[in-house]
């Protein structure tokens, strides 16, 4: 029987400290321990954003639900409304949307006041949710012969803010430029895309940005982007970096330094019915999200305080 000699050195149930995989989970820890130590204080002005792109599976619905729970983690208060006719976000909060469930459906229609809908999430006491049902995929038609049909959500929306203040509203619009998506513009100050890390990123990306400077001209001239997320990155491939080099080229400004990961966690969470937050708040996918989170947050901020000292 040959015996093989261990190395002096090296124990043999010793990982190399200096392999990928090594450095990752260094980085990982370092970036959870970053966080701990994050304070973010909130002016008490509500932020209306909108989350749209056309281009369906780009992690619209996943951003919007995990920026809100983060944003709620931080400790400022969060409404997310639910303008997509599937649902996605009203699942990924926990908050009930059977056909028989109030809904914005129900605002937009029948003029229901959007506090009668509002329901809290089981992740957290900041964070809430104007939910969708399968009613609001014959909104889009019934909108039509509706007075005021662009300015419904926002009426609705500042008649609750008067007595509900928020830190944050987040508005998950389906993937399409219909009447449902104008009414999300037309409510919001801001615009936040999220874009895929992938070779169709940018090619719904003109007819999105033409779409947004038709709502300034003709119906909300506050409306402007101010955040672009990247999504599903994949580090491991030229494709993905290359990507993410152009829309930074393109928008400097608007984009977040924080990119988020292809994330089996971000995957399952939702049919848990839970954001990635909840479900795992110390996997790579949420401690990105937090950080995106943060950025958003700061930029907050930061402006804020330039308005002072301008004042």
């Amino acid at each position: 029987m040959f015996h093989v000699k261990q190395s002096d050195k090296e124990s043999p149930n010793t990982f190399g400290t200096d392999t990928p995989l090594a450095r990752e989970l260094a980085d990982l820890s370092a970036r959870r321990k970053a966080l701990e130590g994050v304070h973010v204080e909130f002016s008490g002005e509500t932020r209306v954003l909108t989350v749209s792109n056309q281009k369906g599976g780009v992690g619209k619905t996943t951003s919007a639900v995990n920026i809100a729970a983060a944003l709620a983690g931080l400790g400022a208060k969060v409404l997310v409304i639910d303008l997509d006719p599937q649902g996605n976000a009203s699942t990924a909060l926990g908050v009930p949307h059977n056909s028989d469930t109030p809904s914005v459906y129900d605002v937009l229609i029948e003029e229901f006041p959007l506090a009668d809908i509002v329901q809290p999430s089981p992740e957290d006491e900041n964070l809430f949710c104007a939910p969708s049902t399968i009613h609001l995929a014959g909104a889009e038609i019934e909108l039509v012969a509706q007075v005021a049909r662009e300015h419904r959500l926002r009426r609705a929306l500042l008649d609750y803010l008067e007595d509900h203040p928020m830190d944050f509203v987040i508005i998950d619009c389906p993937p399409s430029l219909g009447l449902l998506t104008i009414n999300a513009f037309t409510a919001a100050s801001e615009v936040f895309i999220p874009i895929q890390c992938e070779y169709y990123a940018l090619e719904g990306l003109s007819q999105l940005l033409g779409s947004i400077q038709m709502i300034q001209k003709h119906l909300n001239p506050a409306l402007h982007l101010s955040t672009i997320l990247l999504t599903m990155f994949d580090g491991r491939t030229r494709l993905a970096h290359q990507v993410a080099e152009e829309v930074r080229n393109h928008f400097p400004s608007q984009v977040l330094d924080t990119v988020i990961p292809r994330s089996v966690r971000v995957s399952e969470a939702p049919s848990f019915g839970q954001t990635v937050i909840a479900y795992d708040g110390q996997s790579a996918g949420a401690i990105a999200y937090r950080e995106a989170a943060v950025e958003i947050a700061s930029r907050s901020t930061a402006r804020t305080q330039k308005q002072s000292k301008e004042k």
